[in-house]
């Protein structure tokens, strides 16, 4: 692709510049760095709460099993949304503006142009779940004992892919129309369809939001036996949103 590397540079000074991937980093450490101490605090504040009622509630001791699924769900929820609106001006923004047809006027093809935005959120969502994985990891071993870190990097892993699924559909949205809002629109709606899909009994495996069942059981060392699914099915989802993107914006008038 002609002139790849060159927007993909400058994309990720723009990142930087703008401070998105600063911004991603600080609140996904934060919430890799505050799901353990959620885990470990959470019931006696609980408890504390409910004394002063008069009630007494008997909660067993948080566990390691706890933090691990405080992080997946607090980091599944703030990749969601970062994932979000890290790609709802990607594409719309530039063509509102009208700064898209002046790159393509470069030695730069569609193709790259797509390719080097994508790649650049993908760059920063990775940067942020490395962070909050390492974060994460640290603070929960410091209180609740070290977790298997092998099974803590698939985890990240899988919870990153889940993040790339919202992306992708956020990044059709933001190639299909020329408002970011309008992209916004989009990657919520296919996030509240997966949602109800996710649902569903049978179907729900085979979702993005299958991801997160499957980062849990391998975090806390239990068989995970239907990862294959969610996996296959997310990467189709990636890629064909890709596929799309591209297929659409190689024919529009910038």
């Amino acid at each position: 692709m002609i002139g790849l590397t060159a927007m993909l540079a400058k994309e990720l000074r723009e990142q930087w510049r703008t401070r998105r991937m600063l911004v991603v980093g600080v609140v996904f450490i934060a919430f890799g760095i505050a799901s353990p101490l959620l885990a470990r605090y959470t019931p006696e504040l609980v408890s504390s709460l409910v004394a002063e009622d008069g009630v007494v509630i008997e909660m067993p001791p948080p566990t390691t099993a706890d933090a691990i699924a405080q992080f997946v769900r607090n980091i599944g929820q703030t990749g969601v949304l970062a994932a979000i609106l890290l790609a709802m001006g990607s594409v719309a923004t530039e063509k509102e503006r009208g700064t898209a047809a002046l790159w393509l006027t470069k030695p730069v093809t569609r193709g790259a142009f797509l390719s080097a935005k994508s790649i650049a959120i993908g760059t920063v969502l990775a940067a942020g779940i490395i962070g909050a994985g390492i974060a994460g990891y640290g603070y929960t071993a410091l209180i609740f004992g070290a977790p298997s870190s092998g099974g803590w990097a698939v985890m990240c892993a899988l919870l990153l892919l889940q993040m790339s699924a919202y992306a992708a559909l956020t990044f059709l949205g933001s190639t299909l129309t020329r408002s970011p809002l309008a992209a916004a629109g989009i990657g919520i709606g296919a996030l509240t369809l997966v949602a109800l899909v996710g649902a569903l009994p049978v179907i729900g495996a085979w979702t993005p939001s299958g991801l997160a069942d499957e980062a849990l059981t391998f975090a806390t060392g239990g068989d995970p036996d239907r990862v294959i699914e969610p996996v296959s099915a997310t990467v189709a989802v990636i890629a064909v949103a890709l596929l799309a993107s591209w297929a659409s914006f190689r024919h529009q008038e910038l």
